[in-house]
């Protein structure tokens, strides 16, 4: 590298880190509030992230009917409390970090549903983490007064400056892992945690499955979950922030960076001394070291 491009680097990484630091202090803060919440109980020593993947139809039956959540904690993701199961598994975590669980979407009558549920069936201790930044002032208490769910925000602005800075603001509930999906999030909070095993499950990422293009030159995809009652079709897909169709290139510019997100929370749990083992036998995921459930 040469002497010009090292000032360069040097200089963008100090202006990315002046900018984090910026919209951190406008956006959001800077308190660790899933440190301070700490843990629900004395946790195992494992915690189980539950994908929602079509893989997941597979695990879950597998995983109860081998008592795992007796020996692992649990953290589930978005619909989950809508499965029968939900009060067989009883996750003492739950992470919503969708902008439709905050913002109006197609989905508001099932996302009212989830909220509903939830209040209805969590009978025991949960930590719901959701996201800090809601300029809707999206107000989750009034939705869920069960008393037994606490609401914990977690940040969401992504740092990009200095390497050697984005371990340790993780490690102070900083920095975030918003790489793309809930299940970094998951990653992220559970590190937070301090758990030093973590085990996925139900997370394909089959992200190119079923990738084409219509008539209309719109991108579509399949996009599966282990709840779908029948195989999806192809749909086209959109951008959320702005709303506009998502591009070949952008789409796969996007799923690249999602995967070296992947990469990151690896090297990070290696930098803590924590092992994340990717249990979902056929996920697209090469970060990790793999352990899928028996066929």
């Amino acid at each position: 590298m040469t002497a010009f491009e090292k000032v360069d680097r040097f200089l963008r990484n100090l202006y990315e880190t002046a900018f984090y630091l910026a919209v951190m202090a406008v956006k959001e803060n800077f308190r660790n509030y899933v440190g301070r919440a700490g843990t629900v109980g004395r946790p195992h020593a494992t915690m189980a992230i539950l994908g929602n993947g079509p893989s997941l139809g597979h695990e879950l039956p597998r995983l109860l009917a081998d008592g795992a959540f007796g020996e692992r904690d649990c953290m589930a993701v978005n619909f989950f409390a809508l499965d029968e199961r939900f009060e067989q598994v009883r996750p003492a975590y739950y992470v919503l970090s969708d902008p439709m669980f905050f913002r109006d979407s197609a989905l508001r009558d099932r996302v009212a549903e989830l909220y509903r549920t939830l209040n209805r069936r969590v009978a025991w201790p949960m930590h719901l983490y959701v996201q800090y930044y809601n300029p809707e002032h999206f107000d989750y208490r009034a939705v869920l007064p069960n008393p037994q769910i606490r609401i914990i925000p977690f940040h969401t602005q992504l740092y990009r400056g200095f390497p050697a800075l984005s371990f340790r603001l993780f490690r102070r509930g900083l920095g975030s892992a918003n790489f793309g999906t809930v299940v970094q999030v998951c990653e992220y909070i559970a590190l937070l945690l301090g758990y030093r095993t973590v085990e996925l499950y139900g997370v394909d990422h089959t992200l190119l499955d079923g990738l084409t293009v219509d008539d209309r030159n719109r991108l579509c995809r399949i996009d599966s979950h282990y709840y779908d009652a029948a195989p999806a079709a192809p749909k086209p897909i959109f951008q959320k922030v702005p709303p506009r169709p998502y591009t070949m290139s952008v789409y796969l510019a996007e799923v690249a960076e999602l995967f070296r997100g992947h990469e990151i929370l690896r090297d990070y749990a290696t930098w803590l001394g924590a092992r994340i083992i990717n249990r979902t036998r056929g996920s697209l995921i090469d970060a990790y070291e793999r352990d899928p459930l028996d066929a």
